[in-house]
């Protein structure tokens, strides 16, 4: 199981959110992780500018993008936009997509949230023609997309879909190379999210090309109380958007402070070890820790696993 992180949103005094993600990072990359995820939220920067000065500034680490919404960006924008962004990173750009929530399209863009597998279908009717270097010719009811891009030799080594529910997931096996799961445990990830993913790429024939990366909070620590009471103020909203509360209520947890990985260096390396045997191929480790010693702390715990 490949290990990588989850950007954490820190930087210190006077420093701007572009040079503390630059400094982020290198970090990573110094301490021998080769892959790093980034979130974009709403209210958030614009994540692919931000990456492509990473980028620029920063060689040898692999990032992917964890996610990027699909309704408020054109199939040709994206793949505008990816392809550019990954021939300034020298194929090391990984683009994850999603369909972010009803409250985000409806509430904020005035997007339609509805007809959620058509929208993610016919969006990729255009997009994966495209980010192949072939003209799209792709008519929706949802979106249509015609034309070609001339950015040559661009193509991103991959594209996941954050896929939960089962038709969400059949698209991801049969098209994309996995799904990105956030709030999942191993249980789900075992019986549901694997099968479904694996069966529906079988059924296409790739069965080896897909994965399943999943993503949850963890925290080495000595005081796992303190902890979890950071984890449940922290991450408190997906205890309530419906597609994560899906997942906490598969598996049996009351809240987003029991799917995070919390303990002490055995409790933890127990809870890494229960994800690799539940199929997860990579583990996207989003350390909360406030205190960056604590961060470092399970950093080098998981760089002790991966080895």
């Amino acid at each position: 199981m490949q290990i990588s992180i989850l950007d954490y949103p820190a930087r210190a005094k006077g420093q701007t959110i572009v040079d503390a993600f630059v400094e982020q990072t290198a970090q990573l990359h110094a301490e021998g992780f080769s892959r790093m995820w980034c979130s974009q939220m709403p209210y958030e920067r614009d994540l692919l500018t931000v990456l492509a000065v990473a980028f620029r500034e920063v060689d040898g680490i692999e990032i992917g993008t964890g996610v990027l919404p699909i309704q408020n960006q054109h199939p040709m924008l994206m793949a505008q936009r990816a392809l550019t962004l990954n021939l300034i990173a020298g194929g090391r750009f990984i683009l994850g997509l999603g369909m972010t929530h009803r409250v985000v399209t409806e509430g904020m863009w005035g997007i339609p949230w509805d007809k959620p597998i058509r929208r993610i279908s016919e969006y990729l009717d255009g997009l994966l023609p495209l980010l192949a270097g072939q003209g799209a010719d792709a008519v929706g009811e949802t979106v249509t997309t015609r034309g070609a891009l001339v950015i040559p030799d661009a193509t991103p080594p991959a594209v996941y879909l954050a896929a939960l529910g089962p038709q969400m997931l059949k698209v991801a096996g049969r098209r994309l190379a996995g799904t990105m799961t956030w709030m999942t445990g191993p249980r789900t990830l075992a019986e549901h999210v694997g099968p479904v993913l694996r069966a529906a790429a079988a059924e296409a024939g790739r069965e080896s090309e897909v994965s399943v990366v999943a993503s949850l909070p963890i925290s080495v620590t000595d005081d796992a109380d303190k902890a979890r009471s950071v984890a449940a103020e922290q991450f408190a909203t997906y205890g309530h958007l419906p597609s994560y509360r899906a997942m906490l209520d598969r598996e049996g947890y009351a809240g987003p402070e029991d799917a995070a990985l919390i303990g002490d260096e055995d409790v933890v390396i127990d809870r890494l070890n229960g994800l690799r045997d539940a199929g997860v191929d990579e583990f996207v480790a989003a350390t909360f820790d406030p205190d960056p010693e604590g961060r470092a702390r399970t950093r080098a715990l998981l760089r002790r696993w991966a080895g």
